[in-house]
């Protein structure tokens, strides 16, 4: 029976307690997230590009 009970109080703290996000909101929340992620991936994709070019310059250097 605390199984039932333990989905009981889930459902009543979910529907009674937990407030949600309107659409609005949600849609800001996504588009800065998305935002942040691409310009993580540039910053990564910039860094990456560097360093390869500078481990080739070490390479031609070194052989």
């Amino acid at each position: 029976m605390k199984i039932i009970s333990y989905f009981k109080e889930s459902y009543n703290e979910l529907v009674n307690k937990v407030s949600w996000p309107t659409w609005k909101e949600l849609q800001s929340s996504a588009l800065v997230v998305m935002t942040a992620s691409l310009l993580i991936a540039l910053v990564v994709a910039v860094m990456d590009f560097g360093f390869r070019n500078l481990m080739e310059q070490i390479y031609k250097l070194l052989y």
